[in-house]
C-alpha cells in the first residue's frame, strides 16, 4: 500500500500546455506531469489544470498541504488571479483558481518567470541564494528577480521584467514600449529582423557561428554583448550573487556562457573583487511548477506542512 505524506502540488500554466510537480515539503519529487490543451477552445487551458490537479490529488490518496500556481500575465495583487494578460488566454483575467479548481485549499498564484526563479532558487541553480537575476530566452526575454531573499512583485506586479530594460534610448520600441530593449537585442522573435532574413531562427544563427561562419559570429556576439550589458547594469541596481539563466536560447550551452561571462567580466563593477556568478538553470520546464510549489508551501500555515524547517522557509521568502 502507498504510503501518505504531505504534499504539495505545482501548477504551471503555459501558452499551450499545463505542468505539473507533486512535491514533498522538503523538496523531494513525487511526480510530475504534463497536459496539452486546444488554444483555440474557450476556457479549455482552465479546464485542463483542473483536470490534472484533481487527478494528481486523486493518485495521492489524501489531500494536499498546499496547491500553487503559475501562469503569464501580471497576477492580481492579492495573488489570486490574473489581472492582466492582453490579447492570450481569453477568460483568464480575473479567473479566481482557488474558487475554480476546488481542491480544498487557498491557490497562491505568481507570474511564470517569478516562480521559475522561485523553483531554481529553492531546489535548482541558485539552491539557498538569495540575491539572484533569472533571465530566459526564448522568443522574447523573460526575466524576475530576488533581492534578500524576498521576491520582486512592485506596485502593480511587473517588477523583474527584465527583458524590457534598454539598451539603446534610440532604438525601436518593444512590445511594452521600451526603446532598444534587451528583448529586442537577443530574443528568437527579432531575429529574421536582425539578420536580414538570413536565419529563421537564433539556433540557426548559433549554428553558424559555431561551424565559423564570420558574419553569424558578429551578429551572435553582439547579441551576447547586449545581454552581457542588461547583466553588468543590473547588478548596479540589484546586486545578485548569481543569475541564472534558462530557456531555449539558453540550450546554446557554451556558445552563450562563455562569451557572456567574458563579457560581463569586461563590464562589471566589481567590488572587494566579487563576481557575479552566471549559470545555466537546472530545472528545465520543471521550474514554473517547482516554484509555484514553493510559493504556495510559503503561504501555507506553518502546521500545515508538519512543522517542517527545512522547506521553502528556511531557503527564502516569495511574499
Amino acid at each position: 500500500m502507498k504510503a501518505i505524506e504531505p504534499y504539495v502540488v505545482g501548477l504551471d500554466l503555459g501558452g499551450s500546455s499545463v505542468k505539473a510537480a507533486v512535491l514533498t515539503p522538503d523538496g523531494t519529487p513525487l511526480g510530475e506531469a504534463n497536459r496539452t490543451f486546444e488554444v483555440d477552445r474557450p476556457l479549455h487551458f482552465a479546464e485542463t489544470v483542473r483536470d490534472l490537479a484533481r487527478e494528481l490529488i486523486t493518485a495521492q490518496g489524501t489531500g494536499p498541504v498546499a496547491v500553487g500556481m503559475s501562469a503569464p500575465g501580471l497576477p492580481a495583487k492579492d495573488g489570486r488571479s490574473i489581472a492582466y494578460l492582453p490579447n492570450r488566454l481569453p477568460g483568464i483575467e480575473g479567473l479566481e483558481w482557488a474558487r475554480f479548481l476546488d481542491v480544498g485549499c487557498d491557490v497562491p498564484l505568481l507570474n511564470d518567470a517569478q516562480a521559475a526563479l522561485l523553483g531554481e532558487a529553492w531546489l535548482g541553480a541558485a539552491r539557498g541564494r538569495t540575491n539572484v537575476l533569472l533571465f530566459t530566452l526564448g522568443t522574447g526575454v523573460g526575466g524576475a528577480a530576488m533581492v534578500d531573499g524576498r521576491l520582486l512583485r512592485g506596485h502593480v506586479g511587473k517588477a523583474g521584467h527584465l527583458g524590457h530594460v534598454s539598451l539603446d534610448p534610440n532604438g525601436p520600441p518593444d512590445i511594452c514600449g521600451t526603446p532598444g530593449s534587451l528583448e529586442l537585442a537577443i530574443g528568437n522573435a527579432t531575429i529574421s529582423e536582425r539578420s536580414q532574413g538570413r536565419f529563421p531562427t537564433t539556433h540557426a544563427l548559433i549554428q553558424a557561428h559555431e561551424n565559423g561562419d564570420p558574419d553569424a559570429s558578429r551578429l551572435w556576439l553582439a547579441s551576447v554583448r547586449a545581454l552581457a550589458a542588461a547583466i553588468a547594469s543590473l547588478t548596479n541596481v540589484l546586486d545578485p550573487e548569481i543569475v541564472v539563466v534558462g530557456g531555449g536560447i539558453a540550450a546554446a550551452g557554451d556558445a552563450l556562457f562563455d562569451p557572456l561571462r567574458a563579457q560581463v567580466a569586461a563590464m562589471e563593477w566589481r567590488v572587494c573583487g566579487h563576481a557575479v556568478q552566471i549559470v545555466p538553470a537546472l530545472l528545465g520546464d520543471k521550474a514554473g511548477a517547482v516554484g509555484a510549489a514553493f510559493n504556495a508551501l510559503s503561504a501555507a500555515p506553518r502546521d500545515s506542512t508538519s512543522g517542517k524547517t527545512n522547506g521553502p522557509q528556511a531557503v527564502a521568502h516569495a511574499p
